[in-house]
């Protein structure tokens, strides 16, 4: 079955359409190697070529750099033909102490070639969010952003739900930004924040993966049934899913979990037994679920960029997927994606047997 990247979903009840492929600019903020500005203004063209216009950025990025890309990209395009995110909560400025969850074990920063002395930092108060939120606008010269996320609060959940959200709901009704979102690398995180907020959005990242299903435990169930939209991230496990062994980056840390990769060398062997690459999998999985509306993917260079859209483009049988749930590489009773004929056949059985 072709999967059209271009096609747009609401975020939850709003009038913000996403693409069900998104761009995530990690990579174009540096992350783990320097990419010149003429890559990075590849990367962004390869994508706006293939129709595809909807964009996710954040201040971390680079610590500005992923942003300020991103304007000059579209400086010249029309408002209305994109859609941006950005994210609250860990702005960057001039003088913030360096985080040591940004650095390798060795000492090596994840983000390469930022500005010098400008560090992020969390600050969910009030006035911190709101000149975070600023900064980021100018970076990206516009006026306005689409949605925005909480980002990583984690350690923050009581400052997201009684400060930064109250704000971000304030901006809504202004019109400066079409919809709220959370992002998380935990599902509960997300969970205990939708819980509590109208969230419209969820950025899950690497926790509903071909590996990892967190999210299914708590957050995914609960916004279906909200009607919150979950854009699943990470969905390559930080490049394990790529080409998984030993020693590959698995969560932004190098592996020695022998398991991991047993069971990851699995489904690769399914997959293959079906004609379909490992990696077409992990950016096609999660849209099997019915709170997920969009998959976010990053890419550092025109050929990765093409290459992402051709795997989501990728024609995926639902053998495949019964085959890996029969052969338990996928809990019992995970949701997958299906081929159009097969909804309808299962939609008229079930008519029958009514």
């Amino acid at each position: 079955m072709f999967r059209d990247p271009c096609e747009r979903s609401p975020l939850g009840k709003t009038s913000v359409f996403v693409d069900r492929l998104i761009l995530g600019l990690t990579p174009l903020g540096n992350l783990y190697k320097v990419i010149s500005d003429q890559d990075a203004e590849g990367v962004l063209q390869a994508w706006w070529d293939r129709g595809l216009r909807t964009f996710d950025v954040a201040p971390v990025y680079g610590y500005g750099i992923a942003e300020e890309r991103l304007g000059r990209f579209l400086r010249d395009k029309p408002r209305g033909e994109f859609v941006v995110s950005t994210k609250v909560g860990r702005p960057v400025r001039r003088g913030a102490a360096p985080d040591p969850a940004l650095y390798w074990a060795d000492g090596t920063p994840y983000y390469h070639g930022t500005p010098e002395g400008v560090f992020p930092y969390y600050d969910y108060t009030r006035e911190g969010m709101l000149w975070g939120l600023e900064q980021s606008l100018t970076r990206l010269g516009l006026d306005r952003v689409d949605y925005v996320h909480m980002h990583d609060p984690d350690d923050h959940v009581r400052e997201a739900v009684e400060v930064v959200f109250p704000v971000l709901s304030e901006l809504k009704a202004q019109g400066v930004i079409g919809a709220i979102g959370t992002g998380t690398n935990w599902g509960r995180v997300g969970y205990a924040i939708a819980r509590e907020c109208a969230l419209d959005c969820v950025l899950l990242a690497g926790k509903y993966t071909l590996l990892d299903f967190e999210g299914q435990e708590q957050l995914l169930p609960y916004c279906a049934e909200q009607g919150i939209s979950v854009i699943n991230g990470g969905v390559f496990s930080s490049g394990f899913l790529t080409d998984p062994k030993v020693g590959a980056t698995y969560r932004y840390r190098p592996t020695a979990d022998e398991g991991l990769v047993a069971r990851a060398l699995q489904i690769k062997a399914i997959c293959e037994r079906h004609g379909v690459s490992l990696k077409a999998a992990a950016i096609q999985f999660g849209l099997g679920h019915p709170a997920v509306t969009s998959v976010v993917v990053g890419a550092g260079s025109a050929q990765h960029a093409t290459e992402v859209i051709d795997l989501f483009e990728e024609p995926v049988p639902d053998a495949m997927w019964a085959e890996l749930l029969a052969e338990g590489a996928l809990p019992a009773g995970t949701p997958v994606p299906q081929t159009e004929c097969s909804q309808l056949l299962k939609a008229n059985l079930g008519g029958r047997n009514g």
